[in-house]
């Protein structure tokens, strides 16, 4: 099971660290990845993480405001965004990837587990 939860109403600018926890696995048998949603549109990649740690990737639009994370002592991956702006306004979901190679995906299909969602609304 994951867990999303960080999200919040925050104005252009600001910040939000998003937390995933993930509980009836192992964890860090697993990559990570964040997508969201924005209203209206299709779910999107925005940052994934191998399950070591040692790799990330980021979509073009979050790349430099984001920083994704994981400490696999607390089953949790982060997702920290800086400098927000109206458009990051989306449902947030993480996900699970059971991988045997220490890589990450930005392919929504290779995901095995999803969260629930946490809402992001960046006012302007």
């Amino acid at each position: 099971q994951l867990v999303e939860s960080g999200g919040g109403l925050v104005q252009a600018g600001g910040s939000l660290r998003l937390s995933c926890a993930a509980t009836g696995r192992t964890f860090s048998n697993y990559a990570m990845g964040w997508f969201r949603q924005p209203p209206g549109k299709e779910r999107e990649f925005v940052a994934a993480i191998s399950w070591s740690g040692s790799s990330t990737d980021y979509a073009h639009s979050v790349k430099g405001r984001s920083t994704i994370s994981r400490d696999n002592a607390k089953n949790t991956v982060y997702l920290q965004m800086n400098n927000l702006k109206p458009e990051d306004t989306a449902a947030y979901y993480c996900a699970a990837r059971d991988s045997f190679e220490d890589i990450t995906s930005s392919r929504e299909y290779e995901y095995d587990y999803w969260g629930q969602g946490t809402q992001v609304t960046v006012s302007s």
